[in-house]
């Protein structure tokens, strides 16, 4: 066997060949092979974001309370999307996908919206610590997680705009929240090719409301997505109508903070609505805590929840004008399309059943295909556990696993 001998020339040949394969390697396979910063940098987007909505900035192993038990891939990501103005933003979100090979078409991917935490950066789902005073607001969902995860279902969770990430949370607009859900979807099948293009839908309280604007906008938002069906536990519902029932409760209550954030949210929506101009002279100085705390502070009676909802606008103030349409355009009465399957416990002093059987028959009104199930004796919290087999029967239904 004879060696072979590399002229001069031909050495700087094999050395330019090695150098460019080597960059190929090197080189991420588009934002899927690109990890973001570590820590609270990773929030951060980068100047320019990519083009169009749904698409993946990057990504980092998953910590924390995100990662769910069974799952073999557990990510953080941080993804493109569009506020209600039309403005770029980057979101934050997770993917989780189940072990071993994805069926034909790809994983089913359950898309979850989660319940209010709160409207500072630091009350995301995926920053919160597991030790953390609000790790109760997210833990309470793991079995049911876990449970998706280990019937063949992939997970994708929002954190929802400008919850972790730059700028004003637009909490209980249902257009950033909308799009949030349905963008984590894009920039999940980004990350994962194996994630198919069917999903279905859930979210709770907050996420509960969410998920049906997202439901009612996936056919134009993102019509290369096949929705099959929504779950919505105790949504968020008739803003307006309990605005106007704040007079009536005129002793201290944690339900000042919610009423504050939504106001918050609201503000969001026009520039004509101005929250100091709105809150009472003994909650305008709380004001700027709703971007520093999350909402099992915001409750405290040091803060919101030292003052009655009586007592939380200003004299004369009502909720009508650009307030009320915002307030109104909250509520989730939308033809939607695919099924719906509605949870509400009869016990719930958070979401009252009398707001969702509204919503139920609104719902109904607009020829939805409306499941409406409720749950004796099941308060706020605990809905998600007890409508645990009807939703997982439903998923079956609507979008079998395997």
């Amino acid at each position: 066997m004879h060696a072979t001998v590399m002229t001069p020339s031909r050495r700087l040949i094999a050395l330019a060949m090695a150098l460019a394969l080597a960059a190929i390697v090197a080189a991420p396979a588009g934002a899927a092979g690109r990890v973001g910063p570590r820590g609270g940098a990773f929030y951060d987007p980068p100047k320019r974001l990519p083009a169009g909505h749904g698409k993946l900035i990057w990504q980092r192993p998953a910590t924390k309370l995100t990662p769910i038990d069974g799952a073999a891939v557990n990510k953080t990501i941080l993804y493109t999307s569009r506020s209600p103005q039309g403005e770029k933003v980057a979101v934050s979100g997770s993917v989780s996908v189940p072990p071993g090979k994805p069926p034909k078409r790809g994983w089913p991917v359950i898309a979850w919206a989660h319940g209010t935490t709160g409207a500072a950066d630091s009350c995301a789902p995926t920053r919160i610590r597991p030790t953390g005073p609000l790790a109760g607001y997210v833990a309470y969902m793991r079995p049911q997680l876990e449970r998706w995860i280990g019937a063949g279902y992939a997970v994708v969770a929002t954190d929802y705009q400008g919850l972790g990430t730059p700028g004003p949370h637009p909490y209980l607009v249902g257009k950033a929240e909308g799009r949030s859900i349905l963008d984590g979807v894009l920039a999940a099948r980004r990350l994962v090719p194996g994630l198919g293009r069917r999903f279905l839908i859930a979210g709770h309280s907050q996420g509960g409301q969410s998920a049906l604007f997202g439901a009612a906008l996936s056919d134009r938002w993102t019509p290369r997505l096949k929705l099959r069906g929504t779950v919505s536990y105790s949504p968020a519902s008739h803003i307006l109508e309990q605005a106007e029932l704040l007079p009536a409760l005129t002793s201290p209550n944690p339900l000042s903070a919610l009423a504050a954030m939504v106001i918050s949210g609201a503000s969001t929506t026009s520039d004509e609505i101005r929250p100091r101009r709105i809150l009472s002279p003994e909650a305008r100085p709380l004001l700027p805590q709703i971007e520093q705390l999350c909402l099992s502070q915001l409750a405290e009676p040091d803060s919101f929840g030292g003052i009655a909802p009586a007592d939380l606008l200003a004299a004369g103030v009502e909720p009508d004008g650009k307030i009320g349409d915002a307030l109104a355009n909250m509520n989730p009465a939308l033809r939607i399309g695919p099924p719906i399957l509605l949870a509400q416990g009869t016990a719930d002093t958070t979401v009252f059943p009398s707001f969702t059987d509204m919503l139920a028959a609104e719902l109904d009104g607009r020829g939805d295909d409306v499941d409406y199930r409720t749950y004796p004796g099941v308060d706020h919290g605990r809905i998600v556990d007890a409508a645990g087999d009807d939703v997982i029967d439903f998923f079956a239904r609507r979008l079998p696993a395997r």
